[in-house]
């Protein structure tokens, strides 16, 4: 069973404010998510493919097929600012 602890460690690595309700609630509920991946970890899965998906997905994507851009004056237009021909980014702040 995972402790208060734990929980409270999960939750600030996640940034979360949690109730003492929560937390309790939060205890059973990766106890129980913990356990359930413990019992997966036991099947035998030598010569099983890896999956994307539970069910056969096709033609979920269309075909990638060159397009015309927009002009790169239009696309810069709607900017707050522009240098060399391209988007101001402004620099991260060490």
């Amino acid at each position: 069973m995972i402790d208060r602890e734990q929980v409270l460690h999960v939750a600030r690595l996640a940034r979360l404010s949690l109730s003492e309700e929560e937390i309790e609630a939060m205890r059973g509920e990766l106890s129980g998510l913990l356990a359930h991946i413990e019992k997966i970890a036991e099947l035998d899965l030598d010569g099983v493919p890896p999956t994307s998906h539970v069910a056969e997905v096709t033609g979920a994507l269309r075909e990638d097929e060159p397009q015309v851009s927009l002009p790169r004056e239009v696309a810069l237009a709607p900017a707050p600012a522009v240098a060399q021909d391209g988007f101001l980014v402004p620099s991260p702040q060490a």
